[in-house]
């Protein structure tokens, strides 16, 4: 991707022949005439780097200069100047511009400052993307109080021998990745890390696939295959949306938490693996236990050790460093630059409710990469949610959210339901559910 440059500069003549000499050393070159023109331009697409002469009409340079930094602190600013104005490209150089030139300079000059200071830029943006990569490879951003207190707990918890672990928390808080963390931060980092969404598959192949399964053993299963707790010996084995597990599974799996062995489906003889668990789940397991869906036994020998994920607007300190995080790997991603969140669209994200957590924070910077790639973020640009009053203290009460989530999710089953003509192997396929938790839904909301 050749380097684009922004020319800002009213004298024609000068700007055609930078143009032809930046474009023949294999620059993208754009232009403004003026510091309105330039900062609209900004707004459009952040370029690489801006030639910025000081003396303007309308807004003078350091105007522009000002705005820019303001809005685009990343972006560098190389002041052109006429031979009496030295002192004012000094004072701007003091005020953000990255340096300057003084008119007339040679080519050779000018080619030498721009690659110095695009390379200069690429450098920073190649550590920064390391840097995320570092700050992420444990999975974990932030270091706002809850976030530093549940990155200590976990650093206790993984050195520990506890070998059952509950994970609480809303959707999209990141509970796989705090048990990734638990793992790779534990004594079993070498060993395998296995997850398995119990939501995710058919009642009838969750027990195959967490103990493996005898040749024959069901139709369809024209091999002996390995299940998910051999894969973990040694290792961890982590269970999202446990609350989904099937009841008689449940005994089963409680069998081998408390023993250690298992039987594959079909199989004759037990087997054993030493695995470490974490269990996940954003519902109450206690309300579960209430219901008859739980077994009370199992949730016990689950809650060994207990850690809830805070969400993400109880981190409110968090959302920068998470945001530098998701915009430098999305513009890696799709090979662009890297959009910027305007100060005023910072506070709008900082004021905003997360009901989908760190999740749909991540969404967001994909959603807004893709449609306004290399862009400043405008808060119009955000979608309309963001735009909401926020929930009064009022209305922000367990029972009223619980009754508003229970009406959205029945609106959503109903919604299925139509669309297939209440099929409900359909309904469940299109809601992404597997029948057995689709069915439990129905069940709970009454239309079952």
């Amino acid at each position: 991707m050749r380097s684009q440059i922004l020319i800002v500069d009213d004298e024609k003549s000068f700007v055609r022949s930078l143009t032809f000499a930046l474009e023949e050393a294999g620059f993208s070159t754009r232009s403004a005439s003026s510091g309105e023109d330039a900062l609209t331009a900004l707004e459009q697409s952040l370029p690489d780097l801006m030639l910025l002469d000081l003396r303007l009409p309308g807004m003078s340079g350091m105007d522009v200069l000002a705005e820019a930094a303001r809005q685009h602190p990343e972006l560098p600013v190389v002041m052109i100047s006429a031979h009496g104005d030295t002192r004012a490209a000094v004072q701007a150089v003091k005020a953000g511009a990255t340096d300057y030139l003084t008119k007339p300079f040679a080519l050779d000059e000018l080619l030498h400052l721009i690659r110095t200071v695009t390379e200069r830029r690429q450098m920073q943006e190649e550590l920064a993307y390391h840097r995320n990569r570092v700050a992420t490879s444990s999975g974990l951003v932030g270091s706002s109080g809850p976030m530093t207190q549940l990155w200590e707990t976990i650093q206790r918890v993984a050195a520990s021998s506890a070998g059952r672990i509950l994970l609480l928390g809303e959707s999209g808080t990141g509970k796989a990745v705090v048990a990734r963390a638990i793992h790779d931060h534990s004594p079993r980092a070498r060993g395998a890390f296995v997850e398995i969404n119990c939501a995710a598959l058919p009642e009838q192949l969750i027990e195959a696939e967490l103990f493996g399964a005898e040749k024959g053993a069901y139709t369809g299963a024209h091999q002996k295959r390995s299940g998910l707790v051999s894969l973990a010996h040694g290792g961890t084995l982590f269970l999202d949306e446990i609350g989904e597990l099937p009841l008689p599974l449940q005994a089963k799996f409680l069998h081998f938490l408390e023993n250690g062995d298992y039987r594959p489906v079909g199989g004759a003889a037990s087997k054993t693996a030493d695995v470490r668990v974490i269990a996940a789940t954003n519902r109450s397991l206690e309300e579960q236990v209430r219901l008859g869906h739980f077994r009370e036994d199992l949730y016990f020998r689950l809650n060994i050790i207990e850690l809830t994920i805070p969400p993400l607007r109880d981190r409110g300190d968090d959302i920068g460093e998470l945001l530098e995080v998701f915009i430098t790997s999305q513009a890696r991603e799709e090979s662009c630059r890297p959009i910027a969140m305007l100060p005023e669209t910072l506070s709008v994200l900082n004021r905003y409710s997360w009901p989908g957590n760190v999740r749909e924070l991540r969404n967001l910077v994909e959603r807004l990469t893709i449609l306004h790639p290399g862009q400043p973020i405008r808060p119009a640009q955000l979608p309309q949610e963001f735009h909401q009053p926020r929930v009064g203290p009022a209305e922000n009460d367990d029972d009223s959210l619980n009754a508003q989530l229970s009406h959205t999710e029945r609106e959503l089953v109903m919604d299925a339901l139509n669309a297939t003509g209440g099929h409900k192997g359909k309904a469940a396929e299109k809601l992404g559910l597997s029948r057995h938790a689709f069915k439990r839904r129905l069940q709970r909301l009454g239309l079952g």
